[in-house]
C-alpha cells in the first residue's frame, strides 16, 4: 500500500539498544555469582567464552554514559537469576542485588528507560541438574526469582520481558549450546518444558499486575511472517505449518491463554504434546501480557515437504540450526532478498509484514527488543565505518515508519547491540554493536570502547525522532 503522507514515529518511542548477560557482562563467577547452564555447557573451543564477555559487569558507568551520549532512550538488558539467587531459590545475594540497582539508577541518572529481561537463556546450573525447565519445580523456583526482582526493582523499573526467545529454545535447543556429553532432550521432552516455561510466565505477568501496578510486562520472542515459495497451494499449507509452529504458538499462550489449535493437532499426532494437568489451564488463562516484545532478523521462505530426509537442511552460518521438518516443511531461497556475509536474510520489507501480522494477530504494542546485523567488523586508524550497519537499519527503520502508518501501535525500537559482545557461535568475529570492543577471540588487549560510523548516525537519527530516514 502506498501513502500520500507517512506517519512520524510517536512521541516519547523509545529509541533503544540491547544486550544480554551472559553475552556482554562478563564476571561469570565474581561477587557471588554461580554458574549458569551458558557456563557450564559445550561452546565451539575456536570462539571467545563468556567468562569476560566485554566485561560490561565492571565497565557498565562507562558504555551506560556511551549511551547517554548517543542519545538512548531505553536501554534493554538481562538480569543474571544467577547473581541474585545463586542456588536457584533461597538465599539472596546482596552483591548481586546491589549491582543491578546500580544499573538501573544508572540509567535512570541519564534518562535512559531500563528495559529488563528477566530471563535470557541462562537457567542457573544447579537447577539444570535437577531437571531444568523439565521439572516442575522451576516454575516455583523462576516465581520467586521474580518476586525478589519485583520486590527490589518494581519501583525503578516500568518495562518487564518474561522469557527471551523461549521459540528459539525449544524448536533450536542446540543454539545456546551442548550439554555435556552433547545429547539434546527429545522432542517430547522439549514441548513439556515449553509448557513449564509457559506457565512460570503466565504466574510472573500476573505476579507484575499484582505488585507493580504501574509496571507493563511482555513476552520476547522471535516473531518472522513466512513467504511460500510458489503460489502453489501445498507451499502455502507448508508456510503456515511453520509460521504457526515457530510462532504463533508460542504468542498464543501467553496472549490468549490456549494453545494454537493446529499446533496441539501436531504435538499429539506426534506424541510430543505436554502432560496437562487440571489446574494448567487456570493458570495460563488470564495473564494479560501489555504489550509484545519481538526479535527480528530476517523471514523464511517454505516449500511443501517432500515426506523424507531431505526436508532437512542446516542454516547457513550456524550446523546447530537445522531448518525443515519432515512431513511439515521444508526451507527454500528467495531470490528477491539480499543475505549477510553470514547468509542470513535481510528483508527489511517482511519486518514491516512481520509487525503487520503480529499486531493484526494480537492487538497489543509492539517492542522490537532485537533487530540487527552481525559482521566482522573491521578497526582501521581507530575507527570502524559500518556503512553497511546504517543501510540495515535505515531500511528496517523506514520499514517500521510504512507498518506504523499501516495502523501497527509501536512503543520503542532496540536494535541488537548496544555495544559488541560474545556472538554465541561466532565470538568477536561477529560484531552486532554501535560501540566497538577492543579484543579478539582470546586476546583481551584493553577492552577499550570505540564508536562505530553507526554510533553517530543512530545518535542523529534519535535526535530527530527518526524524521528525514
Amino acid at each position: 500500500m502506498l501513502y500520500k503522507k507517512l506517519k512520524g514515529f510517536p512521541e516519547g518511542f523509545l529509541w533503544g539498544a540491547s544486550t544480554s548477560a551472559y553475552q556482554v557482562e562478563g564476571a561469570w563467577d565474581e561477587d557471588g555469582k554461580s554458574p549458569s547452564i551458558i557456563d557450564m555447557y559445550e561452546h565451539p573451543k575456536e570462539y571467545a567464552d563468556f567468562k569476560t564477555a566485554s566485561d560490561h559487569y565492571h565497565r557498565y558507568k562507562e558504555d551506560i554514559e556511551l549511551f547517554a551520549e548517543m542519545g538512548l532512550k531505553a536501554y534493554r538488558f538481562s538480569i543474571a537469576w544467577t547473581r541474585i539467587l545463586p542456588n536457584g531459590t533461597g538465599e539472596v545475594n546482596p552483591a548481586g542485588i546491589a549491582h543491578y540497582r546500580d544499573v538501573i539508577l544508572e540509567c535512570r541518572r541519564h534518562a535512559i528507560e531500563p528495559v529488563v529481561t528477566m530471563y535470557h537463556f541462562d537457567l542457573p546450573y544447579c537447577l539444570e541438574e535437577k531437571g531444568g525447565w523439565g521439572n516442575r519445580e522451576t516454575i516455583d523456583a523462576f516465581v520467586e526469582y521474580a518476586r525478589m526482582l519485583f520486590d527490589n526493582f518494581g519501583s525503578d523499573v516500568t518495562y518487564w520481558l518474561t522469557i527471551n526467545e523461549q521459540n528459539t529454545m525449544i524448536l533450536h535447543p542446540g543454539a545456546i549450546g551442548l550439554p555435556k556429553g552433547g545429547s539434546l532432550p527429545s522432542k517430547k521432552e522439549l514441548y513439556q518444558q515449553n509448557h513449564h516455561l509457559m506457565l512460570a510466565q503466565a504466574r510472573v505477568m500476573k505476579l507484575c499486575h499484582e505488585m507493580c501496578p504501574h509496571g507493563k510486562i511482555g513476552p520476547a520472542l522471535n516473531l518472522t511472517a513466512m513467504y511460500a515459495q510458489s503460489c502453489h497451494p501445498q507451499d502455502a499449507i507448508a508456510a503456515h505449518n511453520w509460521e504457526v509452529l515457530r510462532c504463533w504458538n508460542f504468542a498464543d499462550v501467553p496472549v490468549f491463554g490456549t494453545y494454537h489449535s493446529l499446533a496441539w493437532q501436531y504435538m499429539q499426532d506426534r506424541g510430543i504434546a505436554p502432560d496437562v494437568r487440571p489446574q494448567d489451564c487456570e493458570t495460563l488463562a488470564g495473564a494479560r501480557p501489555d504489550f509484545i516484545a519481538m526479535n527480528y532478523y530476517s523471514t523464511a521462505t517454505i516449500a511443501a515437504s517432500r515426506g523424507d530426509a531431505s526436508d532437512l537442511s542446516a542454516r547457513a552460518g550456524d550446523q546447530q540450526i537445522m531448518l525443515g521438518e519432515q512431513g511439515v516443511y521444508r526451507a527454500a531461497e528467495n531470490s528477491f532478498v539480499s543475505k549477510t556475509k553470514y547468509g542470513w536474510v535481510i528483508d527489511p520489507s517482511g519486518f514491516r509484514y512481520t509487525l503487520r501480522k503480529v499486531y493484526e494477530r494480537y492487538h497489543l504494542p509492539i517492542l522490537v527488543t532485537e533487530n540487527g546485523i552481525g559482521a566482522p567488523d573491521v578497526l582501521e586508524d581507530g575507527a570502524v565505518h559500518d556503512d553497511y550497519r546504517i543501510d540495515f537499519m535505515r531500511q528496517h527503520l523506514q520499514a517500521m515508519q510504512l507498518a506504523i502508518t499501516d495502523g501497527v501501535r509501536m512503543l520503542g525500537y532496540c536494535p541488537w547491540a548496544a555495544l559488541d559482545l560474545v556472538s554465541t557461535h561466532q565470538g568477536y568475529q561477529k560484531r552486532y554493536g554501535f560501540i566497538y570492543v577492543d579484543r579478539d577471540e582470546f586476546d583481551l588487549k584493553k577492552l577499550e570502547r570505540i564508536k562505530k560510523d553507526s554510533f553517530f548516525w543512530y545518535k542523529d537519527v534519535i535526535a530527530k525522532n527518526g524524521a528525514y530516514l
